[in-house]
């Protein structure tokens, strides 16, 4: 005798269950969902960064174009480059020796990055490796200079200069400036972190402090170490007032150079766009083709 069970349809076919597919889509789609929300709320970050950066460029962009203008129409209002020229290049390099400036700008900011970077090894290796009395006196004090005004320090620094007899010498610009508080303050943090089981290692092995601080400690800093000599020797690239004091001739560095083109006859801003052209070339080129390191050493310095 046979039974029939009746039933509906929903409890004869009861639901598949989900598979895992379909919750794999749904974790995406929420995910994308997610995405696109962040995406739109920092959209007002991004837009006023965009702002600042063109703010950032346009004096840039000013510059180049107006270098590539003719001179006639050097104090033209027109944001759009055009006509072409290069009638201002040709004045530069007809009237100052731009070639031996490079140069002799390009050694003065290597001398005086390695001559820095080499004292704030050496200072925040000291802070870092040893407790002594004072220490912290000591580096506040040392530090404090850094927030000293150079207009403070300026006269007394020429008067050294002068007695010295390094007027208009490339060593009357650097040796004033050999040391950097604000490398050291940035290395010291660094050296505060390196692990101290390695100099510990070093020192069983037989090593001198000396040794373990260019055979341990330094190979281990290089990227710190590349992206300091690059901001130093931007900065030494960049310093207009102290080499204008020194260097009287304005043919011994391109930022002294480009004073020769004003006058009180009149400014030849053509010229003067020109030349500062020529001299941002080098910190271009370092930014193309040491961009990773550049951007390294503006993070780890905490600027913007």
């Amino acid at each position: 005798m046979a039974f029939v069970l009746a039933t509906s349809p929903a409890q004869a076919f009861p639901p598949a269950a989900p598979t895992t597919d379909d919750g794999a889509a749904s974790a995406q789609r929420g995910l994308a969902s997610r995405a696109r929300s962040k995406a739109i709320a920092s959209l007002p970050a991004h837009a006023l960064l965009a702002v600042l950066a063109l703010v950032s460029i346009y004096p840039v962009y000013w510059m180049f174009v107006t270098a590539f203008r003719p001179n006639s129409d050097a104090l033209s209002t027109n944001p759009l480059p055009g006509p072409v020229s290069l009638e201002n290049f040709v004045t530069v390099w007809q009237q100052i020796p731009i070639g031996s400036m490079l140069a002799s700008t390009f050694g003065m900011a290597l001398a005086l990055a390695a001559a820095q970077l080499l004292v704030a090894i050496l200072a925040s290796y000291g802070f870092a490796r040893w407790s002594f009395r004072g220490k912290k006196v000591l580096y506040l004090l040392f530090v404090g200079s850094w927030l000293v005004p150079f207009q403070v320090t300026m006269i007394p620094n020429y008067l050294l200069v002068s007695q010295m007899g390094l007027l208009n010498t490339v060593a009357g610009v650097v040796l004033p400036q050999l040391c950097s508080a604000f490398a050291v303050m940035m290395l010291r943090q660094h050296l505060e972190s390196f692990p101290k089981e390695l100099l510990d290692a070093a020192q069983m092995d037989g090593r001198s402090s000396w040794q373990a601080l260019w055979q341990v400690v330094v190979p281990n800093l290089r990227p710190a170490l590349a992206a300091l000599a690059i901001m130093l020797f931007i900065s030494a690239w960049n310093e207009y007032l102290w080499p204008s004091l020194i260097m009287q001739k304005s043919t011994a560095l391109i930022q002294v150079g480009i004073r020769a083109f004003l006058g009180a006859e009149g400014n030849n801003w053509g010229a003067i766009m020109a030349a500062s052209t020529i001299a941002c070339l080098p910190i271009f080129l370092i930014y193309i083709f040491l961009q990773r390191y550049v951007v390294d050493a503006f993070v780890r310095s905490g600027l913007k």
